[in-house]
């Protein structure tokens, strides 16, 4: 097999895992407890507080847990737009793209059905925000603007801080969506200028069920409601028990991304540009999408004109890769994502998405492009 689908998720690192068996069985108090395994444990949680916030620029202090960027974007969204309601302000207006995670579109279009004014920021053929736009739409009537850092289907990276600029100057808020980001690329809270900042563990060779929703300010944090009500943890944030077992491994995945960020960032680039190359030039129908500079160094989206994806992946029995993003699953539409940067429908349903990762090799990439070329090539005998 050959795994090519590290957008959907990752692999756990060994390490990761390592460091997480002995809080299954050994050191498995409740953080919360004043006794000596529940100290323990708290200790563990404040090493791994500490890690991710060096990954991301921040301070300890700012790091909320929770079971993934899912929630983290719902507390932010939601906690911010109730928040502002409850507090009497008079700023309705939300600012998003068409081409982010359904976790971010989801609770902005149900603040929108409670009356929000929810507008959306166009983007260029390779998915980055048109920044003239952004300037008219941005006014000074938005609360809050949400744009991931990198798409997870075309892994084009945003203009982060140009918009965090923008939305301050407004006197808004600027969250962002850094699952796909995080641990593929530099990400430092204080250079992009975000007041909120969400990622996952299973995105960067983590476990799943553990996140992070990076909070401005720490226990001076900007005002958020909660989802959740309960124990008060979090400073009654986000309450219940920490997972002590996946916090352990979130941390030890930062500091991983953190000691080989560059180093796998151009392991990853050399593999990928190699694997396109070889298609382009085998296929001279492939079209790369999205922006082949400022892109995850991981990522490329193929369209291969002519033939169904779910046809040619159909006929690649080793390889695992998708025609879009996992959340996106089972969808009989072409991808959103696709059609915003202007792809027809017949090529959006002739894209797949390659996401190589930390185990990939140079050989598994050259048998999947050979793999792929044959495949085409048999396909388009038999619908000649």
């Amino acid at each position: 097999m050959i795994y090519l689908d590290n957008h959907a998720t990752t692999a756990c690192d060994p390490q990761v895992l390592a460091a997480m068996m002995p809080f299954f069985t050994e050191s498995y108090g409740n953080a919360s407890s004043p006794h000596e395994l529940g100290q323990a444990a708290a200790a563990a949680v404040s090493i791994a507080q500490a890690q991710v916030a060096t990954l991301v620029g921040g301070e300890l202090e700012e790091i909320v847990f929770t079971s993934g960027a899912t929630e983290s974007n719902n507390l932010a969204l939601l906690g911010v737009a109730r928040q502002h309601e409850q507090r009497g302000g008079a700023r309705r207006r939300l600012v998003t793209t068409a081409i982010e995670h359904k976790s971010v579109l989801a609770p902005l279009e149900y603040l929108a059905g409670l009356g929000w004014d929810l507008v959306y920021l166009p983007v260029d053929e390779t998915g980055r925000v048109d920044l003239h736009k952004a300037q008219e739409l941005i006014t000074e009537e938005t609360l809050l603007v949400s744009v991931q850092a990198a798409n997870s289907e075309i892994g084009t990276i945003q203009p982060l801080a140009e918009l965090a600029e923008l939305a301050h100057a407004r006197g808004a808020l600027m969250h962002c969506d850094a699952s796909q980001a995080a641990g593929k690329i530099a990400l430092n809270v204080t250079q992009l200028q975000v007041d909120l900042l969400s990622l996952s563990g299973h995105k960067m060779y983590g476990p799943k069920g553990i996140g992070v929703l990076w909070v401005r300010g720490g226990s001076r944090r900007l005002p958020l409601t909660p989802l959740m009500y309960g124990g008060g943890h979090a400073g009654g944030l986000r309450s219940g028990t920490l997972p002590v077992p996946l916090i352990v491994g979130l941390g030890v995945a930062s500091e991983l991304a953190v000691e080989q960020l560059l180093a796998e960032s151009q392991r990853t680039a050399a593999l990928r540009d190699e694997f396109e190359q070889f298609l382009v030039e085998e296929l001279r129908i492939v079209i790369v999408n999205g922006a082949v500079k400022q892109r995850l160094p991981n990522n490329t989206s193929l369209t291969f004109a002519g033939l169904d994806a779910e046809a040619l992946l159909a006929n690649l029995p080793e390889l695992v890769a998708s025609t879009g993003a996992a959340c996106e699953s089972g969808s009989v539409e072409p991808s959103r994502v696709l059609l915003a940067l202007g792809l027809t429908q017949e090529q959006a349903f002739g894209t797949i998405r390659f996401g190589l990762g930390r185990f990939t090799t140079a050989q598994e990439i050259r048998k999947a492009a050979s793999q792929i070329i044959t495949a085409y090539r048999q396909l388009a005998l038999l619908l000649a």
